[in-house]
């Protein structure tokens, strides 16, 4: 029985490592933050930096959960030139890459800048915005916010997630503060709150900013605040000095990993079962998972 005892303290230890890793504010935080010009390699020292730091490879549409790697959007589908819009949550990426997307707003668009010229009826889009991966850039419809929740690769939403770390690349970033990134714990607590850059042109700059939890936190939830606007056709000159408007691209973050709570759950269920047996054994009788 000493042994029996043994074995419960640790799975409660284990339970309870598992249930309170995500609490609090992080302890740590790496960031990587680039405001550049309209071309794509004026933040891909950046970009690249944030995923060696995730590590590698990209996992693509692998099922999960995987021991290392890490997951990328970039909207484009194949080369896409298609204006494609939808409604929130939108759960395009939720099978193949963990990934839910909702907003406040009415839903979302991916298009060129083009295609949002024309989704938005705003003719200014397209010399406003570039982007980094051709050829779609992404958007929220009649919100500036966008939140993005993770789920386990594979499981079509069946088993919440949490990451480590999350990135995105945005264009036309102007002013200073208009656009920012904010981490949510399983707890729906606020752990990280950053700012990304502005870029260093008026039109079609890029803006990329990042962050990892480098003291064992995990990421619930993700906002993202893309501008102080929402794009539209309520406004004549996308580049006033009181509105900034902005579109994001390539979306790239962590393997997703089972929440604690969730873990927890597995692990009680392991130890449960394996004392069981060990119990139903010493007294010889079958043992039943019913």
């Amino acid at each position: 029985m000493k042994h029996d005892h043994s074995l419960v303290r640790l799975t409660l230890l284990s339970i309870t490592a598992s249930l309170t890793l995500t609490s609090g504010a992080f302890g740590a935080v790496i960031t990587f933050s680039e405001g550049g010009d309209a071309t794509p390699g004026s933040i891909l020292d950046t970009v690249n930096a944030f995923r060696s730091a995730l590590g590698d490879p990209n996992n693509g549409n692998a099922p999960g959960p995987l021991a290392s790697g890490r997951r990328e959007i970039n909207w484009d589908g194949g080369g896409s030139s298609a204006t494609s819009p939808s409604l929130s949550p939108f759960d395009g990426f939720l099978n193949n890459r963990g990934a839910r997307f909702t907003t406040p707003g009415f839903g979302f668009v991916q298009a060129p800048p083009t295609g949002l010229d024309t989704a938005f009826n705003n003719p200014n889009l397209s010399s406003t915005f570039g982007v980094f991966s051709q050829l779609r850039l992404f958007t929220p419809v009649l919100s500036n916010i966008t939140d993005v929740f993770f789920f386990i690769p594979g499981t079509n939403g069946a088993v919440p997630a949490t990451v480590s770390g999350f990135g995105t690349v945005f264009t036309d970033v102007d002013l200073n503060g208009s656009t920012k990134i904010q981490f949510f714990d399983s707890t729906d607590t606020l752990i990280f709150d950053g700012i990304v850059p502005a870029g260093t042109v008026s039109d079609q700059s890029l803006s990329f900013f990042g962050a990892i939890g480098n003291a064992g936190e995990q990421i619930s939830r993700v906002r993202i605040t893309s501008g102080n606007t929402a794009i539209g056709p309520n406004f004549e000159n996308p580049n006033v000095e009181t509105v900034d408007v902005v579109a994001m691209d390539d979306f790239i973050y962590s393997e997703p990993v089972p929440e604690p709570r969730v873990f927890g759950m597995v692990v009680a269920g392991i130890v449960m079962m394996a004392w069981r047996r060990r119990k139903a054994f010493k007294l010889g009788v079958p043992f039943s998972r019913a």
